[in-house]
């Protein structure tokens, strides 16, 4: 593996893939970041980046269209090159997503399907097309839930398609070890971020219940989780793939 580490972040121009970023590139390692809309935010993670000294792009990706994905992975390879001159990068963060707040009943086709295709075809597919771009030795990290372990109201479609991932990155770790490439999946608790319309951000009583049952007694914000992907993505854990590794605060033990 190249001495320069380059990493692709779905997702990476706000809260968790943000935090990523930001923390990969204290460690030295540069970044592609993708963004389905607010090309701004993205601008602006590109630019904390550099003022930490490293590279970064960033470039727009809907990770719901897999249509779109071979005309992504062609212009990551003009990027790859143009900046680093490589034609392959290391690591890969799977953390673009959506939400979806409805009980089992009210759950519509339409909602069903866009969580598919972003959670879980998405992230088969786009890792799929993107194989031959990722380095030998390199990881991949995808996002879960801690709510693919418990259960909360509402969240069944959501919970459901994250479980689909956890399973989907084992086989990834079993079928790219020869390549010596580890593939993990991290599970964030409830998130004080945009995500989900902001609703752990905005409503103090839902903090308070997540607080209540989280053993290190708070909810949590991005800044905890963007420092636990750097971390798994650290040669310090080479060791490490096919895990599970939930950064939830100890929420519901």
């Amino acid at each position: 593996m190249p001495d320069q580490r380059i990493a692709l972040i779905t997702g990476g121009n706000r809260g968790i893939g943000r935090s990523a970023a930001i923390h990969l590139a204290e460690d030295g390692v540069d970044s592609v970041i993708t963004y389905r809309t607010h090309a701004e935010e993205a601008a602006e993670v590109v630019a904390e980046i550099e003022a930490l000294g490293r590279r970064a792009v960033a470039l727009q990706l809907d990770t719901g269209e897999s249509a779109g994905f071979g005309d992504f992975a062609t212009a990551l390879a003009v990027t790859l090159q143009e900046t680093w001159g490589r034609d392959t990068f290391d690591f890969l963060v799977n953390n673009a997503g959506n939400s979806s707040n409805s009980a089992f009943a009210e759950v519509t086709e339409e909602e069903f399907d866009r969580l598919v295709d972003i959670h879980f075809k998405g992230v088969f597919f786009l890792t799929q097309r993107l194989l031959d771009q990722l380095a030998d030795g390199g990881a991949i990290v995808n996002l879960s839930s801690g709510l693919a372990r418990f259960s909360y109201p509402n969240r069944v479609a959501y919970g459901s398609v994250k479980g689909a991932v956890e399973v989907l990155t084992r086989y990834l770790a079993a079928e790219l070890g020869p390549r010596g490439i580890r593939v993990n999946v991290i599970a964030p608790g409830a998130v004080a971020t945009d995500f989900s319309g902001g609703v752990v951000r905005d409503t103090p009583e839902m903090q308070e219940a997540i607080a209540s049952n989280t053993a290190l007694g708070r909810h949590a914000v991005a800044e905890d989780i963007g420092p636990v992907i750097a971390s798994i993505l650290r040669d310090d854990n080479h060791w490490v793939t096919g895990q599970r590794i939930e950064a939830s605060g100890g929420v519901h033990l």
